[in-house]
Order: C-alpha cells, then structure tokens, then sequence
C-alpha cells in the first residue's frame, strides 16, 4: 500500500491543516489518493478535543480552536514535531487498540535509536519520561477514527516553549510535567523525524 509523506518546512495555520486532513480522509475513503504522512509544525494554537473541560483551562484569556479528535486540551506551536496521518484501516486491521499501540511503539522505539528511554501510560495517553525521578510527558496522542479511517495524529515536543502550557491543564492531566526532547539530547531534528517515519511505516505494516 502506498503512503505519501509530506514534510511541510514552514510553520502550517492548524485550520488549514486540519481542512487538508479532512480533504484526504474523503479521497482516501473513496480510493481516489492514497494514504499521508505528514510533517510539521503549527504556529501557536490551542485546540481542544472531544473530550475536553472548560475547567482545563487555566487562562480564561486564550483562544481555543475545538477539534473533532479524540482527547482534552493541548498547546501546539515552534518546535513541536507534528506527525499527521490518514490510515486506512479497512486494508489492516479494524483494532484501535492495535494502531494506539504501533502510534505507541513508533515513537518509543524512535526515541530509544538515540538513547531516550520512555513509556506508556494505559491510564494517561501519550508517551512519558521518567526524568530526575519526575515523570515528565513528551508526546501526545489524539486521532479520531471514521469508518475505519484513522486521521489527526501525535504531537513529540522537540524544543518548543513549555511556559504556553501553562494557560491549560495539558490533556486534562494534573500533576505531571512537560519536556523537550532537546532538554535530554541534542539530536538531530531531521534524522530523528525520518527514523520516526521509517518506524511508523514498519509497524504498520507488521499486521501480527
């Protein structure tokens, strides 16, 4: 099955994303284009998914952009690593837990390829370290599944600004940092992007 994969240089309006994603789910779903990746960052957005409360907002202040995915409110902006997708899961398997965890083991088994070690949280979505005896969240997660189509996708906070998150209670989690893969090594932005993808391709296609 053929995926095209995009990686976008300049920062990408959230709207304008979205309305994208939502243009290949309808062509994906009628087998007109195939299935997406794609990279990039956002300029500075607050959205908020389908399951989320006034009360995760600290900052009455802020805009909040609400979004069709699944999951709570989120910051995204510079030096976050974006990864979008539309995957169609009729041609694979018709198991959200079994694409949560290849969403899961992509970007754990990426971060280890540079010595980062981390895990998963049944209880709390996204990915997390254990840093300084602090667990300390670096990915989250929020797709949403339409007909056996998978879109939306996960956010890896590469350097970006943390003191945004402060306006929110980040995906609905209280008492649980935030950290920059930056904060415990400098790698290379590129090549940890295209091990991510190469990653996300192999286990997508390990149907087992």
């Amino acid at each position: 099955m053929i995926i095209e994969t995009k990686i976008s240089k300049k920062p990408v309006i959230y709207k304008k994303a979205i309305k994208i994603l939502e243009n290949r789910f309808t062509n994906v779903l009628k087998n007109k284009k195939p299935e997406l990746i794609w990279i990039l960052e956002h300029s500075n957005v607050y959205t908020a998914g389908t399951s989320f409360k006034v009360s995760d907002i600290i900052d009455k202040s802020i805009k909040i952009i609400q979004t069709n995915r699944g999951g709570k409110i989120t910051f995204h902006g510079k030096g976050q690593i974006i990864f979008y997708f539309v995957i169609n899961l009729n041609n694979r398997k018709k198991d959200i837990r079994w694409f949560i965890n290849i969403i899961e083991k992509s970007i754990i088994s990426s971060l280890k390829e540079f010595g980062i070690n981390s895990y998963n949280d049944k209880k709390n979505i996204g990915i997390w370290i254990n840093h300084k005896s602090k667990i300390k969240k670096i990915a989250a997660i929020g797709i949403k599944i339409k007909k056996w189509i998978a879109y939306h996708g996960f956010a890896i906070n590469y350097s970006v600004n943390l003191n945004n998150f402060k306006k929110i209670i980040p995906c609905g989690i209280k008492n649980k940092g935030l950290i920059n893969v930056s904060q415990l090594k400098e790698i290379d932005k590129n090549k940890f992007i295209k091990i991510l993808i190469k990653n996300f391709i192999k286990y997508l296609n390990n149907l087992s």
